[in-house]
């Protein structure tokens, strides 16, 4: 069944916020609001897009060697490399570029890195760039494994974000609840709609969604 997505504009010139409200669940919460970040992360004009609003934050002030890409964001981090090494930016490569690399999931959602990628984290400057940060749980295990593999976290990067830091570091995103006022996220323990008996209308991440 396909999702009813409204498109809200914003302030952000060519970026919308398509969502859908209802009653969802996360891997970590129950939320009143899908919030879907498929085009971004798909469609090269609204990558780039969203790659020039977040690379803002960084640009002057933040060496960055490699973006850490999360929940399939690897096109804005492309876009966001090719925006960071424009017009003589500098940084501490080597090679004067910036890597752009996946992390590897294990079956305990721990990220791993293998002996070929390993070397793109261990000393260098890593931005973490995540679809979404909401419960950060997601991104306090990137930081964990940045750390473990002998990186640098230097900023965190979203699309949309309900909180402003994670592990002390503060994080940049294009959308917040302020775009979404009446957004609310519960533990699935202490959900208000599972309470009143409310069905849940479907699993969602930030690849997609899967309607019950």
């Amino acid at each position: 069944m396909a999702m009813n997505l409204v498109k809200l504009p914003t302030s952000k010139e060519n970026l919308l916020l398509r969502v859908a409200k209802g009653h969802y669940a996360t891997s970590h919460s129950h939320i009143n609001y899908y919030i879907d970040v498929t085009i971004p992360k798909s469609r090269l004009s609204e990558a780039r897009a969203v790659a020039a609003e977040l690379v803002s934050s960084y640009k002057s002030t933040t060496v960055v060697d490699t973006i850490l890409c999360l929940d399939g964001t690897e096109v804005i981090g492309a876009c966001m490399a090719s925006e960071l090494t424009k017009a003589g930016y500098m940084n501490m490569n080597a090679h004067q570029t910036i890597y752009v690399v996946t992390p590897e999931h294990t079956s305990g959602s721990q990220l791993l890195f293998r002996e070929n990628t390993s070397p793109m984290i261990s000393g260098k400057h890593v931005l973490v760039l995540a679809a979404s940060v909401t419960t950060g749980y997601t991104a306090q295990a990137a930081i964990e494994a940045v750390k473990y593999y002998g990186g640098e976290v230097v900023g965190l990067a979203a699309i949309f974000a309900t909180v402003q830091e994670c592990e002390g570091y503060p994080i940049a995103s294009i959308f917040d609840p302020n775009d979404l006022p009446d957004y609310q996220s519960y533990d699935s323990h202490s959900c208000p709609w599972c309470k009143q008996g409310k069905k849940i209308d479907a699993l969602v991440n930030s690849f997609g969604y899967s309607s019950l």
